[in-house]
């Protein structure tokens, strides 16, 4: 077996497991000191954002990889007006802000959902995650189109074309998986961060931004909206209550329990993706 300072010796490993850990901690507490009603939305709450960050590394992915594979098989092809139209789009699409684009992706989802012609998160998630890849996947098609570009240049494409193999194989076998696939997904953490940072961000607006009777029935919880929930923004406000009394400190993870928890979450859960993103990006040398 291996010993443990092997196994977690390495920057990204220590910060997965530190945030794993800290998660742990942190619900053990909640469930000591907050009530359930709170606790409940909190768990929902965290549980729901990490499945949509994770439906976005799939769309991402699955985005990426068919934009570059026609990408480049209308440039082999010297399908040039094609190739122009397609560039285009994602250009287009690249030229708008993602917290705006996905915004406006929200407020379409949103609007479906109060309708009633989406109803259930099995529909209502993946069309949240769909709006916010939509908006990202540029960046992994500029990734994988480089490390095409770079390797096209090489000897050994040119050699394994003599050798009859087909050029689909080459790219998406030799090129993307044995050769890229550490690069992609390092991309792909950075990915989830950016899934994280944008639903906070989003939810947060769109649940400041509605009255008070629209909010109930709208998007279920997410750390971002239970970040503009009353009792939470009330939690968060009494912090600066330190200013005039130190000594109330200890009463912010008892009483405060619920936007204290909510914030360390968004918060801590950023800084542990981005120190993991540099850890493996150092660890593989990339």
């Amino acid at each position: 077996m291996k010993p443990i300072q092997h196994l977690f010796g390495h920057k990204d490993k220590r910060w997965a497991l530190s945030w794993v850990l800290v998660v742990l901690v942190l619900f053990l507490w909640d469930l000591h000191f907050l009530n359930r009603p709170s606790l409940k939305l909190v768990v929902s709450g965290f549980i729901n954002t990490m499945i949509i960050s994770g439906l976005v590394i799939l769309f991402t992915l699955v985005l990426g990889w068919v934009f570059t594979i026609l990408l480049d098989a209308m440039q082999s092809r010297r399908r040039e007006k094609t190739h122009f139209v397609v560039t285009f789009l994602l250009n287009l699409v690249r030229s708008i802000p993602q917290i705006v684009g996905v915004l406006f992706g929200y407020v379409i989802v949103t609007t479906l959902h109060r309708q009633g012609i989406i109803s259930s998160k099995m529909q209502l998630f993946p069309l949240l995650a769909f709006a916010m890849a939509l908006f990202i996947f540029p960046e992994v098609v500029d990734l994988m189109r480089e490390r095409i570009d770079h390797y096209r240049k090489l000897d050994f494409f040119n050699a394994m074309r003599v050798c009859g193999i087909r050029e689909s194989r080459i790219v998406n076998f030799n090129i993307l998986w044995r050769n890229s696939r550490i690069h992609i997904f390092n991309k792909l953490i950075s990915v989830f961060g950016i899934a994280v940072f944008l639903q906070c961000s989003v939810d947060f607006i769109i649940s400041v931004g509605l009255s008070t009777d629209v909010n109930p029935i709208s998007l279920p919880p997410t750390l971002g909206s239970l970040l503009a929930h009353y009792d939470s923004k009330q939690d968060i406000q009494s912090i600066a209550s330190l200013f005039s009394d130190v000594s109330y400190f200890p009463q912010l993870f008892t009483i405060h329990l619920q936007g204290v928890s909510v914030a360390f979450l968004i918060v801590f859960t950023l800084v542990s993706i981005y120190n993991i993103s540099n850890g493996y990006a150092e660890r593989n040398q990339l």
